[in-house]
């Protein structure tokens, strides 16, 4: 089986447990954020060699998976700016990839070879398509007085390019960490992706500044 594959079968099966378990919240959202938490703690002690990494990433990921369970389980309307900012997020790792990997244009960064400017367009673009399939098909249809704006009350747009840059931002400040302690992988807990800040890497980010969001108008 190769890498590719091994990553597709790895996201058929976290993604939907991740999702089910983020809809319910309570105690087993609370038992996997632990499992995460402590898988975290593993890779920091055991993968990165330098006190400011360790540290830093430490607080990073304390403080999104707070971030992550208050949104999930505060009430409907800051469950569903979590499960925005997700899509943003998922949206523009996948178009960052796709993109890249069609246009291969200039590289963007030393810090992270494989990231592109022909990415970070397309991290944009996708994440404007996720926000017009987010109300479309799945804001709208649930509750018709939510709209991405709604829950943000800031322009749309300009909302979706900020937490599109913040989780870009996130992607490539895990990378830098990663370059500075010349490691490729933090770990290798989920086959084909690498270890839990492998893949949270921009999630971490983005979920601090959705909470800080929904703090700021509520």
């Amino acid at each position: 089986m190769t890498n590719f594959q091994k990553r597709i079968l790895t996201s058929l099966i976290a993604l939907p447990i991740s999702i089910y378990l983020l809809i319910i919240g309570g105690v087993p959202l609370t038992f996997y954020l632990l499992f995460v938490l402590f898988a975290g703690l593993h890779e920091l002690l055991n993968t990165f060699k330098k006190n400011f990494t360790k540290i830093f990433l430490f607080f990073v990921l304390i403080l999104s998976l707070y971030s992550i369970y208050y949104l999930a389980n505060e009430n409907l309307y800051s469950k569903y700016i979590l499960f925005y900012s997700i899509a943003v997020c998922v949206s523009s790792d996948i178009g960052g990839y796709i993109f890249g990997k069609i246009f291969k244009w200039k590289k963007l960064t030393n810090i992270s070879p494989k990231k592109t400017i022909s990415g970070v367009f397309g991290s944009y673009f996708l994440s404007l398509v996720c926000l017009f399939a987010f109300n479309e098909y799945i804001l709208q249809p649930i509750n018709s007085k939510f709209t991405v704006s709604f829950l943000f009350g800031i322009n749309e747009i300009f909302i979706t390019f900020i937490l599109s840059t913040v989780a870009q931002a996130g992607d490539l400040t895990i990378s830098y960490f990663k370059r500075m302690d010349k490691i490729k992988d933090t770990g290798k807990i989920l086959p084909g992706h690498g270890g839990v800040f492998d893949r949270i890497d921009g999630l971490m980010f983005i979920s601090i500044l959705s909470y800080l969001l929904y703090s700021i108008v509520t």
